[in-house]
């Protein structure tokens, strides 16, 4: 009996641990299963993969941190994550701060083998105790992302100006046309003329005072316009008497009055057809051309003098001066239907003494343009840009103009700093404040004068744009657009 009931103990025995080993062999298989499906989830991700234990252990690195740090995982798994760190392989460890904090952090890492930026993400798990068990770092490539960030905001910029018909003029094809536009001001306005010059729209008024630059915005809405290909025909009212202006507008007819030519003459008007037609000074035209004016801006036809024969012409009609024609109608001197007639848009320049970022950015053209000119190599510093901010230019863009042309000429330093001092203070007829404690800040000037600095110290310390990118912690698009703000490159910086 006893013996039975031992060899059914042992069959039982027996088969109990049959059953277990194949739990065993199943929990196995399980563990083996899940093991190879994380090491599918590790090394399939974009993003970099760092698992360390508690104490800061290596215990798996992905194959897209291995990209990321430009490193080998078998040279790190098993070791603390301290050494890496002292390699200086990145400039702060996510583990080690997420183990001292006890909770998950998120840090930006610069990555100094690959010179770039990563999104570090450390995320603590905790045992039964409430002790960190594992920490799982998680990175994210940044350089990828503000690719993307700048050419989402390339593309939305781009869809803006094609809104706006400013697709395809660009900062630097403003420059080549001798337009600077720093100011917002001035940007505006060339917004508002070149969409007035998509459009084809005629009969513009161009306000400011004398040197802002009026005959140049003309000259940049005809550049623009359909009729670009056509003359660009210009005339000052005030340079001529009103016998003579009236024949150069309207031109003159055989015999039409003592010494015309013989076979009379064509007028502006003419020569302007099909293209653009510039009136400068209009403040200045005698009261009879303005009545013509008028007349052809109603039936688009002109007279010539001493004729009978009325002529078709079709031209844009810009207009500008530097006089108020309010004031001038009010005192009867220019007509009020014409002003009606031209008052439809209106461009009107500020002074160069409201836009100190336009000063800045001219004061670098001009520059840049005498030094080529002349063959010289002269230099400013920020002392003089204080100077030029803190003088009023009553001859605007002109006047400023004028001055580094004779600076870059007449100076015998390589500086021209105490060359403009000296002529600014004799121009204004009283001392200048050269100091920079004794002139009220510009806040403007001063971020755009230490702006330069920034880049003039990156270039010296970088070979690309690229690297300069990654030192100022920008984007490369933005490095290229301020480095052609400021008139920068590499060949004249080092």
């Amino acid at each position: 009996m006893s013996e039975n009931l031992k060899s059914k103990d042992n069959f039982d025995y027996g088969l109990l641990g049959m059953q277990e080993f194949k739990h065993i062999l199943h929990d196995l298989e399980f563990y083996k299963s899940r093991d190879r499906q994380l090491d599918a989830i590790l090394n399939t991700s974009t993003d970099g993969i760092w698992i360390c234990d508690g104490s800061g252990t290596i215990l798996s690195i992905n194959g897209a941190s291995e990209e990321f740090n430009g490193i080998k995982a078998d040279d790190f798994i098993g070791r603390n994550i301290t050494c890496a760190a002292e390699k200086g392989i990145f400039d702060r460890s996510a583990t080690l701060e997420t183990i001292r904090a006890g909770r998950e952090v998120a840090i930006v890492q610069y990555m100094t083998k690959k010179k770039r930026f990563l999104m570090v993400t450390g995320t603590p798990t905790f045992d039964e105790k409430g002790n960190i068990s594992l920490v799982i770092v998680t990175e994210r490539d940044m350089t990828q992302l503000n690719a993307m960030r700048d050419q989402l905001e390339e593309t939305r910029m781009a869809t803006e100006k094609y809104k706006d018909k400013l697709a395809e003029l660009s900062i630097s094809e403003l420059k080549d046309q001798d337009i600077i536009a720093e100011s917002r001001e001035t940007r505006n306005i060339l917004r508002t003329a070149l969409k007035l010059a998509h459009l084809n729209v005629s009969n513009i008024l161009i306000l400011g005072e004398s040197g802002t630059g009026k005959g140049l915005l003309a000259k940049l809405i005809h550049k623009n316009s359909k009729r670009r290909n056509n003359p660009f025909v210009q005339i000052n009212c005030a340079a001529l008497p009103e016998s003579l202006l009236e024949a150069e507008l309207f031109g003159y007819e055989k015999g039409a009055f003592t010494g015309a030519r013989e076979h009379g003459k064509i007028g502006l008007f003419e020569l302007a057809h099909e293209g653009t037609l510039f009136l400068d000074e209009m403040g200045d035209l005698p009261l009879p051309l303005q009545a013509k004016l008028l007349k052809y801006l109603d039936d688009k036809e002109i007279i010539r003098l001493g004729g009978t024969k009325s002529r078709k012409i079709d031209c844009t009609i810009l207009a500008a001066t530097n006089r108020s024609l309010e004031e001038l109608c009010s005192a009867k001197q220019f007509r009020e239907d014409l002003f009606f007639r031209l008052n439809a848009f209106v461009l009107h320049i500020p002074p160069l003494r409201e836009r100190p970022e336009d000063v800045l950015g001219l004061a670098g053209y001009f520059l840049k343009k005498y030094n080529k000119s002349f063959n010289a190599g002269k230099q400013i510093t920020s002392r003089a840009f204080n100077i030029l901010v803190s003088y009023p230019f009553p001859g605007n863009v002109r006047e400023l103009d004028n001055l580094f042309k004779q600076a870059v000429v007449m100076c015998e330093d390589n500086t021209l700093d105490a060359f403009i001092a000296d002529r600014l203070r004799h121009a204004k007829g009283k001392t200048i404040k050269t100091d920079h404690e004794d002139s009220p800040p510009n806040l403007t000037s001063q971020i755009c004068i230490r702006e330069k600095e920034v880049l003039r110290d990156a270039i010296k310390k970088c070979k690309s744009s690229r690297e300069i990118a990654t030192y100022l912690r920008i984007s490369q698009s933005t490095v290229v657009r301020k480095m052609k703000k400021h008139g920068m490159s590499y060949s004249v910086m080092q």
